[in-house]
């Protein structure tokens, strides 16, 4: 399976409690800058990076951003606006017609550069949601913010673009709208009965964690669905949004992940294995190079567990004998 990584984890690292990050000497590093850093440690690694727009990535530093990849593609291209102060209160669900429309305007030109470049968009709507009981109308929140979703899905159609939805249950609004598989699916099918039928999920893996929800699960869920779009790779602590090396933490339920990947077919029709990573205090490079050994050898015992028994073990709901088949393939 091919892979790409967020550009992001070759950052600063700023947190609110220290702003200039842990990383200080990369402030004000320009992307093409971190993007060489990143080929060069990484090389083959990596197949393709992902960007923010248009804080990483936009039409005035694409051509010295493509020169640093060095034959590497771009993947995605992010939707920045929740690093945008103006949309504190929301982008798309904003009550401002005018924050909303500059919302708007700039998904869709986040877009465009998607198509100019053949790259998927992720649309993760971290900023449309609210802080405090009695903040917001619900109602008109959703329904502007599901508006925006299909006004900005049915631009990325007429151009050709796959739009990969990313759900979070917290961070930086305190409660995103779209903040659980559920909801997330609520959107996609309140867009397909209006004909807007090129979206699917991009799983983060810790944010499903972060929400409970078992990775094997959804995977098969979205699946059967026909969206499972893309893959967000990483693990942590499962109360906040760690992006922590893959298999750092949650090793089984990555490894059950694994194995349902394979039965999805996962990656034979294109699709990567994105790692989204934060390395606070590591070096990223480092960090990045465990994080895709470690989904190797994960996926590697994966393959080496026996399928049909497997199937035959859940078929009759035998975790023992699953157990049995995991373990041994583990080497006990």
């Amino acid at each position: 399976m091919k892979t790409s990584l967020g550009i992001w984890a070759f950052g600063g690292m700023a947190t609110r409690f220290n702003p200039g990050g842990y990383k200080p000497e990369l402030a004000g590093v320009s992307t093409a800058a971190r993007v060489r850093t990143a080929v060069e440690g990484l090389g083959d690694l990596v197949d393709d990076y992902e960007f923010h727009y248009p804080q990483e990535l936009r039409e005035d530093n694409l051509a010295e951003v493509r020169e640093a990849l060095a034959g590497h593609g771009i993947y995605c291209v992010a939707s920045g606006l929740h690093l945008d102060a103006r949309f504190g209160k929301g982008g798309f669900c904003s009550p401002d017609d005018t924050v909303r429309g500059e919302a708007l305007r700039l998904t869709a030109e986040a877009i465009d550069l998607a198509a100019e470049t053949g790259a998927h968009m992720i649309i993760w709507p971290g900023i449309e949601g609210y802080n405090y009981p009695f903040q917001t109308p619900y109602r008109e929140s959703w329904a502007r913010f599901i508006d925006g979703v299909g006004a900005s899905a049915q631009h990325a159609k007429d151009r050709g673009v796959t739009v990969f939805l990313e759900h979070k249950n917290s961070e930086p609004a305190m409660k995103i709208l779209m903040r659980n598989v559920g909801m997330t699916l609520h959107v996609i099918h309140t867009l397909r009965r209006e004909g807007i039928d090129n979206l699917s999920v991009n799983m983060d893996w810790q944010h499903l964690i972060m929400n409970g929800e078992n990775l094997a699960e959804y995977a098969a869920l979205l699946a059967g669905e026909g969206l499972l779009g893309h893959q967000h790779a990483n693990s942590g602590w499962g109360t906040f949004d760690d992006d922590n090396m893959v298999g750092a933490t949650a090793f089984m339920e990555t490894l059950e992940l694994a194995i349902e990947l394979r039965r999805a077919g996962y990656g034979h029709n294109g699709e990567r294995l994105g790692f989204d990573l934060y390395p606070y205090t590591e070096d990223a490079v480092a960090a990045v190079k465990r994080s895709v050994h470690h989904w190797n050898f994960i996926d590697g015992i994966a393959a080496n567990i026996d399928g049909p028994e497997l199937k035959a073990a859940q078929h009759h709901k035998d975790a023992v004998r699953a157990y049995e088949l995991v373990y041994a393939a583990l080497g006990a």
